[in-house]
Formats: C-alpha cells, sequence, structure tokens
C-alpha cells in the first residue's frame, strides 16, 4: 500500500457532494470558500498562521489514480462509472488565495479562500483544513513559548510524543517559523533546513559501569559536541561532578563542554545549585540545558524563580499543543456563482458565533501611518473602493456596533495573497528563514497589549458598513 497520495484524504461526504453535483450538472458551478476560525486557542491574543507550504504542495499533486478509482468502486454508494473516469481526469483549476505563512491573525477573517467549481472546492476542504489547523496550532504555541523566552535557545523535542510521523516533521517546522531555533528530528532538519540539537539519553549512562566512565567515553566519541545529562542517579552528588571532570579532561585537551541537561527534579533549584558549581570550577561558559514537560507556563514560572537555564527544550506539551489538542478552523461557503456572478450565501445558527460574514470579499490589516501600528482588521465586499482609495472607513465591534470610530491616515495593506491562479501555481515561496523573520517583524506591527500571555487586549476584525448591512440583510431574508 502507498501513503504518498493524499488525494483521498479527505472526509466521505466530500466525495458524495462531488458525485451529487455531478449528477445534477452542477459540478461546473464556481463557488467561494473561506477557511478561518472562531476562537484563539490557549487564551491567546492572537495565532500564528501555518502550513501553506503542505497546502501548496498538497493541491499540486491532486490525482485520482488507479488505486483511488478502484478503492472508490467499492463503496456501498455504487459511484457510476462515468462519474470514477470524471474523477480520473481531476486537476486542480481554480483560485486559491492565503495568507503567508508567520502572519499574525485572528478569529473570523480568511486565512485561506477556495474561489473553483464546486468539484474541486468540495474535495480539498478537508485536507486544507488539517494542515492549516494543526500547524497554526503548534506554530501558536511556539510563538507563546518564545514570549516567556525570547533571548533563550528554544530546542523542539517532541517527536516521539508527537501524534504520528507527519505531525513530528510539520510541527516542528511550525514551531521553527514561530521563533524556536532547532529540533531533535533529522529528517524536519533533512526537509526544511533546520538545524538539529541532540544530547544521549539516561540509557548511554546506564550502559557504563559508572557515570563518570559513560561521560569520558560521550566526550571522546564526540568532543566538538558535548552536553552531558546528569540526573541519571544524583544531579547534585554525582552528575554535575562528573560533569566537571569530564569538562577538565576536554580542558586538557583543547576542548570545551558545551552544556549540561538537567530532566527532572527541582528545575529552578538544581539549575542555580549547578550554575554555582560550574563557575566555582571554572566553567562559566557551559550552558544549563532544561527539559520535562515544559511549557510557556512552567518556563515563565522558573524564569520568576530565577532558573539558571540557557536552553529550553520543550517536547510533548508543544508538538501536542497538549492545554487544547485543536484549533477549530471551518471552511465554509460564502458566495456561488448564479447567472454568471456570485452571489453571497449565509449560515445561520442558534450560535450567533457560528453565523457566517457571508460574500466574496477582501481582507485588509489597517496600519496607523502616525504610529506604524495595525489597528484593527477589515473585512470589505470585493466591489468596495473607500477602503482600495484610502478613504475614511469606520471601524466598529460587530458585536456591539455602538462601539465604533473612524480613521483615515492609515494603510490597508491586503492579508490575502493569490497562491494559485486557475490550477498554476503563481505564488514564489519563501525560504524557511525568510518566514521566520517575517513573523518577528509581525510582531513588531503590534501594540505589546495585543500579544501579552495573560488577559491580552482583543483585537478586532471589523466589518465594513455595507458587509455589516448584507449580513443582517441576509439574516433578516432567512428568517422571514
Amino acid at each position: 500500500m502507498k501513503y504518498d497520495n493524499l488525494t483521498l484524504h479527505t472526509d466521505k461526504y466530500q466525495i458524495n457532494m462531488m458525485y451529487a453535483h455531478w449528477l445534477q450538472g452542477t459540478y461546473k458551478q464556481k463557488a467561494v470558500f473561506e477557511v478561518y476560525f472562531r476562537k484563539l486557542p490557549f487564551g491567546s491574543g492572537y495565532a500564528v498562521f501555518a502550513g501553506l507550504e503542505r497546502v501548496i504542495q498538497y493541491i499540486q499533486h491532486l490525482h485520482f489514480g488507479d488505486e483511488e478509482i478502484a478503492y472508490l468502486r467499492t463503496q456501498e454508494e455504487n459511484y457510476r462509472e462515468d462519474f470514477l473516469e470524471a474523477l480520473r481526469a481531476f486537476k486542480f483549476g481554480g483560485d486559491l488565495q492565503a495568507v503567508p505563512e508567520g502572519t499574525l491573525v485572528f478569529p473570523n477573517e480568511p486565512l485561506v479562500r477556495v474561489v473553483a467549481c464546486m468539484f474541486e472546492a468540495q474535495l480539498v476542504e478537508t485536507a486544507i483544513l488539517n494542515f492549516v489547523n494543526y500547524q497554526t496550532l503548534v506554530a501558536t504555541k511556539a510563538s507563546r513559548i518564545k514570549q516567556v523566552a525570547p533571548r533563550d535557545v528554544l530546542l523542539e523535542f517532541g517527536t516521539r510524543r508527537a501524534q504520528e510521523a507527519d505531525a513530528a516533521i510539520w510541527g516542528a517546522r511550525a514551531a521553527y517559523v514561530a521563533g524556536f531555533h532547532a529540533t531533535s528530528n533529522l529528517r524536519a532538519g533533512m526537509l526544511f533546513g533546520i538545524p538539529t540539537k541532540g544530547t544521549h539519553a539516561h540509557a548511554w549512562v546506564q550502559a557504563h559501569d559508572t557515570e563518570e566512565e559513560a561521560f569520558r567515553a560521550y566526550a571522546e566519541a564526540l568532543p566538538e559536541q558535548v552536553t552531558l545529562l546528569v540526573d541519571t542517579y544524583d544531579t547534585l552528588r554525582s552528575g554535575v561532578p562528573n560533569a566537571i571532570k569530564t569538562a577538565r579532561l576536554l580542558q586538557s585537551r583543547g576542548k570545551s563542554m558545551n552544556a549540561i541537561r538537567l530532566d527532572s527534579g527541582d528545575l529552578a533549584y538544581l539549575s542555580q545549585q549547578a550554575r554555582h558549581m560550574l563557575d566555582e570550577a571554572g566553567f562559566p561558559e557551559v550552558k544549563i540545558v532544561a527539559s520535562n514537560d515544559l511549557d510557556e507556563n512552567i518556563i515563565e514560572g522558573l524564569k520568576a524563580q530565577d532558573a539558571k537555564i540557557d536552553v529550553w527544550g520543550v517536547g510533548t506539551q508543544l508538538i501536542t499543543a497538549a492545554d487544547q489538542p485543536a484549533l477549530g478552523g471551518v471552511y465554509k461557503l460564502v458566495a456561488r456563482e448564479k447567472n454568471g456572478e456570485f452571489v453571497p450565501v449565509i449560515k445561520i445558527s442558534g450560535n450567533p458565533e457560528k453565523v457566517t460574514n457571508p460574500g466574496f470579499k477582501e481582507a485588509y490589516r489597517i496600519i496607523n501611518k502616525k504610529t506604524g501600528k495595525a489597528e484593527a482588521d477589515y473585512l470589505a465586499l470585493q466591489h468596495e473602493v473607500d477602503i482600495k482609495k484610502g478613504e475614511r472607513i469606520k471601524l466598529f465591534d460587530p458585536i456591539h456596533p455602538y462601539i465604533y470610530k473612524f480613521i483615515d491616515d492609515y494603510e490597508a495593506v491586503p492579508l490575502l495573497h493569490p497562491i494559485f491562479l486557475q490550477g498554476k501555481l503563481v505564488y514564489v515561496e519563501p525560504t524557511l528563514d525568510e518566514i521566520r523573520d517575517y513573523h518577528t517583524q509581525q510582531k513588531q506591527s503590534f501594540w505589546p497589549q495585543y500579544l501579552r500571555k495573560l488577559n491580552p487586549e482583543v483585537y478586532r476584525v471589523n466589518l465594513s458598513v455595507a458587509l455589516w448591512k448584507l449580513k443582517m440583510d441576509l439574516i433578516h431574508e432567512h428568517q422571514r
């Protein structure tokens, strides 16, 4: 069995809807779908968009081969053969726009927009959500960790706890986008050019007669990359003293030890004592690495206790986004073709937050020219010209419309960029380091109160007056 074709990486109801559209002759009807999320994860003030590279690869390789067609023949729906032949000829020929990776994003604004025939637009929903939801979640978690340790080295150590192989490598990439410095996963390093780091396990120490012997043997094997795990037996009574002996041995040979690693116990106390012992022995340059189910809250607490930790190895809590294991992004139809033009559609719900914003629209970031900072994000219908001309606009809270202000000295930065046009890739993909630098620049465009980890100020995503009126009109129409 082959796993490299992701075309059937979709929910069955997508194929069923494609079949129904094909039967009734509406499969070539164009539609506009948007990907967005309704609620920020982790109680954060922002999220970090990631997953676009994976989406691009997926779209480029979409095809129904012999195996996929043969499998669909086995389904209880008994799809007609001429439908299966239509699938065999399938190729994505639509448009796709997306926010650049590393962009700070907020609820209810489009992150990805698909403009394609129903046949194509329905198929890609599940996979796009899968890629974007997971990678955006991990990138957001990584960015929060970066917030509390902005000048420290951050290592992604999560592979063994990730939800399978793909999650490990794409999670490592998402963490790197948001500011992590290296990963333990060699495959991620090979595929994406992420720096890799590794030490040794407790098993290395246990495999020798003494801890001192284990450290010496490791230093002889890798004299340029010596980081020693010091908590196998007793961190302060044997681990650190034996590490100091090894550091002296390396020093006598013109080499130097990089670091010691703490993986258990009271990391604040142990790091303080270890730092004192290393300094007393004449090794102030030796760094202290810490691991052990770390996240942004634990790291922040350790720093508040003046822990002497220079490098943080973060695994399970990051790669699984343990305190919020799903982003909850959705893929919603906002317009469909009728009589040669796009007409807006809306989804109404008993849950107000699930009512969609209808219509073919654009998303902008409103930058105040005086401060250089983001004022709000702004959704407007595609035909609206005031925002494109930089004319005065009204920013109002869509939940509480009586809260508003006007702004006229601004720059409207489009958030969505063309990725595919008529099925052709037109986007010049930045390097991973360029994406990482872009994310850093993004944070500088926002006031600190929107970025803080605890109780951040709410950053507004505003609707234009025309879009708000369209939404209200459609709600009233359907209620009648």
